[in-house]
This record gives C-alpha cells, sequence and structure tokens, in this order.
C-alpha cells in the first residue's frame, strides 16, 4: 500500500510491504529497514445498551429529534414532564464533545422514544412534546 505522509511541511510517499523488509525513499535516499512482526492484542467487547422498546405511535405533537449523531448521556426529561422553552431535554455526546438538547416552546412531553445510552443518528426521534 502507499501513503503520503507530510512531515515538517514536506511531503513524502511511502510504500508498506509485507516481508522481512522495506524499501525506505526518503530524500532520494533509498535506505532498507527490517520489519518487525508486531502482535495485536484482540480489542475488548463494547458494552452494549439496552435495547430501547419501539416508540409508541403518537398522533399530534411536534417531534424533538437528534440535532447530530451521537450517544445519549442522560435524559433530564420523563413522559409527562412539563417543559419550558430553552429547558434541557438531554445531552448527546459527539466526538467526546456534550452537545445540550434544549426544548423549542412551552409544553408537556407526550413520549419519550428513546433512552440513555442509546446511539442516535441524526433526526431519530428523542421525545414527542405535546
Amino acid at each position: 500500500m502507499k501513503y503520503e505522509v507530510v512531515l515538517n511541511g514536506k511531503k513524502y510517499e511511502i510504500e508498506v510491504e509485507r516481508g522481512e523488509a522495506i524499501l525506505i525513499d526518503v530524500s532520494d535516499v533509498q535506505a532498507v529497514a527490517p520489519v518487525a512482526p508486531v502482535s495485536v492484542a484482540a480489542p475488548a467487547p463494547a458494552a452494549v445498551a439496552a435495547p430501547v422498546a419501539a416508540p409508541a405511535a403518537v398522533t399530534g405533537g411536534e417531534v424533538i429529534a437528534a440535532p447530530l449523531p451521537g450517544k445519549i448521556l442522560s435524559l433530564a426529561v420523563e413522559q409527562g414532564d412539563a417543559v419550558k422553552a430553552g429547558q434541557l431535554i438531554c445531552i448527546i455526546e459527539a466526538m467526546k464533545m456534550e452537545n445540550e438538547v434544549l426544548c423549542p416552546r412551552d409544553g408537556t412531553i407526550a413520549a419519550v422514544q428513546s433512552a440513555a445510552g442509546a446511539n442516535v443518528e441524526t433526526g431519530t426521534p428523542i421525545v414527542v412534546l405535546a
């Protein structure tokens, strides 16, 4: 496999091959470098979030959906809660950043359609606001 690497502002082309040695070409100077075998430990199994029950159909109401893909760290509301505009609905972790999802208007939580620990995509329903 060939790769391009930029080191200190200078571009180098490297080629990685399977075998006992590789040819390194840097600044028009070639050298042979030995390749040592590397042992890689098997990755630890990832923790699996508890499955979320299929959301019940809710007629009427505004769906508050995930604005970005990530993992729901916490839900700050439950079904039946009265909420105000700007109130925290949940926190979604994406790229090691915690993002707050806020309520767009006053209302009542008609249904919770996600759970803490769930992985969500952009547009995944989190709660329904009545």
